[in-house]
């Protein structure tokens, strides 16, 4: 482990102290600013020649700034002559381009993807994509882990016996199936048309949701829009409470304040792949960590052992 070496972006510096801890070693220095003109300024603050180097970084908002910086850092780190450098991307929040469904636009997940390569990555490790297609966009090795161990564990400290999960889309419903079979619990998915960004409609439920409870899961919650459809679904069906949870809480344009005031939201339970933005916290919100996930999957790359047993 003496030729580990992690570096945190400037995205989410909590996050990769976090990861530096699970593993017991220090973050490494970097300094990152910006010229009098704009222009970024990156660094790393530490020899690198013929080490392992990890660069913590997800793409929160500013977005583009984080995606720059980190295309830096990576090419810092081979200019260094690093042996190995793995891009750790928690939110890889262009997975949701991943195909051309309109004239002239651009499949920004496969652009992102092919910069990443050009800058120098040898690997990526990532969670939770939105379209799980875009891992086939990476012509590197690509470790796509999922937090559902670490959802799992948090609503198994709730009771959550007489409870149904549910999904907003059936296109999501694989994913809310592998939690469901964690918990022990059925399945259910609501049947979701997009009009625009930030409006949805709901209008049917595939599966039985006639329970005390009801677990909403997604990948991803943004503004909030399809977790309100479904909630006003699920309250006409008779559900109680319900749990919110989800892998990468964004949290757009007041999404907490509005998803926690529904009548039937007991907690929002979300990991750190992002950081919560600042005056979005609420009581019913609670945050788990992926830190000591994404810290053994990079122990195991470092040692070539198997990351497959995190699939599972």
């Amino acid at each position: 482990m003496d030729r580990l070496r992690v570096f945190s972006g400037s995205s989410h510096p909590a996050l990769a102290q976090g990861i530096a801890e699970a593993l017991g070693i220090p973050l490494s220095p970097l300094e990152s600013r910006r010229f009098s003109n704009d222009n970024l300024y990156v660094r790393l603050c530490e020899n690198v020649r013929g080490t392992d180097v990890f660069v913590v970084q997800t793409f929160s908002p500013p977005v583009q700034d984080h995606i720059f910086e980190l295309l830096m850092l990576l090419d810092a780190a081979r200019s260094a002559s690093a042996e190995r450098v793995t891009a750790v991307i928690p939110y890889y929040s262009y997975a949701r381009s991943d195909k051309k469904d309109e004239p002239r636009i651009s499949i920004t997940g496969r652009l992102v993807a092919d910069l990443l390569e050009t800058a120098g990555a040898n690997r990526v490790l990532t969670l939770t994509l939105h379209s799980p297609q875009v891992h086939g966009f990476f012509h590197m090795p690509t470790d796509h882990l999922s937090a559902e161990v670490v959802l799992a564990d948090a609503l198994r400290e709730r009771d959550v016996s007489d409870a149904v999960v549910v999904t907003p889309d059936i296109g999501n419903a694989k994913r809310a199936a592998h939690l469901a079979r964690r918990l022990n619990l059925p399945v259910a998915a609501g049947n979701k048309r997009r009009l625009s960004d930030d409006r949805v409609i709901i209008d049917g439920i595939v599966g039985e949701v006639h329970m005390d409870t009801a677990i909403i899961t997604d990948d991803e919650i943004a503004t909030g829009s399809s977790v309100w459809e479904l909630l006003n679904l699920l309250q006409r069906e008779g559900v109680r409470r319900c749990l919110v949870t989800c892998t990468h809480g964004v949290f757009t344009r007041g999404a907490v304040e509005r998803v926690s005031s529904h009548p039937l939201v007991e907690e929002i339970i979300v990991t750190d792949t992002v950081p919560v933005p600042a005056g979005q916290h609420t009581d019913k919100l609670n945050v788990v960590s992926v830190a000591s996930l994404l810290a053994e999957a990079i122990r195991r790359i470092h040692l070539d052992e198997s990351v497959s047993a995190l699939f599972t």
